[in-house]
């Protein structure tokens, strides 16, 4: 058995981070003003929410073409990868989970595994970056999908939204809560519930900074709940300097925890809007 992992492009993984494992992505379409742009390929981040600015229309993404990712796995098969794990954003967020499902039931040449992540960007890029080098280093499926099953339970995220007015286009707020909320200064927190793994607003904070303490508390007390490592990245929204700069200040908080960096690239900056960030956690299996 040869194992490879394909994942979509909102793990936000890099060329450098993927190296020679055996891990493939599908990019994920975004369309600003009827032009369609696949993220990662042919527009950068910054490109990205430097054409946010001037849209006429509400960005809007769709799924990977399914049409991609069957010729992802003909090329995985021709290398003679016979099993492929499939790890893609939540299914909440995203039909690719059962539009890749209809596909391994129709396919008989090839073992096609649908994992969803119940999450996106960097926390699914770090069980893909798993999955991949367990795989290179001969794990079985089931060996693979058990430390998923660890990582994915361990995963805690929240998102401090700077711009309501774009929650409000997207249809995750009312137009008079966005209103309000932008004259009252409120920062919405969102996070995906732990049943129904969907986005949900978990609490609204007033200013930036008593958003930053709130999550800051929010990440102690998992730290404290934990009886395990943690590791958490800053995700920034087109906004490296606030990202670094909140990286620093928790670094200095949580000095046993590493704490690293990574963004929101497109397909999520379209939901989130410019300027977001987040503090991500989850299980640091290289502490355990």
């Amino acid at each position: 058995m040869k194992i490879a992992i394909v994942t979509d492009s909102t793990a936000y993984i890099t060329p450098e981070q993927i190296g020679d494992l055996p891990i493939r992505v599908a990019t994920t379409p975004v369309i600003i003003d009827g032009t369609t742009y696949n993220e990662g390929v042919d527009i950068t981040t910054s490109e990205y929410y430097a054409h946010l600015k001037t849209a006429k229309e509400f960005p809007h993404t769709s799924q990977p073409r399914l049409g991609d990712v069957i010729d992802i796995h003909h090329q995985l098969l021709a290398e003679g990868y016979d099993t492929v794990i499939n790890i893609y954003l939540s299914a909440t967020i995203s039909g690719i989970n059962s539009t890749v499902s209809a596909l391994a039931r129709e396919t008989t040449d090839q073992h096609i595994i649908v994992y969803d992540s119940q999450i996106t960007v960097i926390l699914m890029g770090e069980m893909v970056l798993t999955a991949g080098r367990m795989a290179a280093a001969g794990a079985s499926v089931d060996e693979i999908i058990h430390q998923l099953d660890i990582l994915r339970a361990s995963t805690g995220e929240y998102f401090i939204v700077n711009d309501l007015q774009h929650l409000v286009r997207g249809g995750r707020l009312s137009n008079t809560a966005g209103i309000l909320g932008s004259m009252l200064r409120i920062k919405p927190l969102l996070t995906f519930d732990d049943t129904t793994h969907k986005i949900v607003v978990a609490d609204k904070v007033r200013t930036l900074p008593r958003a930053y303490r709130h999550v800051e508390t929010l990440f102690a007390q998992a730290q404290e709940d934990a009886d395990y490592p943690l590791r958490a990245w800053v995700i920034d929204g087109n906004d490296p300097q606030a990202g670094d700069d909140w990286q620093h200040s928790l670094q200095q908080q949580f000095p046993d925890v590493r704490i690293q960096r990574s963004y929101f690239g497109p397909a999520i900056g379209t939901h989130l809007g410019a300027k977001a960030i987040a503090l991500a956690w989850m299980r640091d299996l290289h502490q355990d």
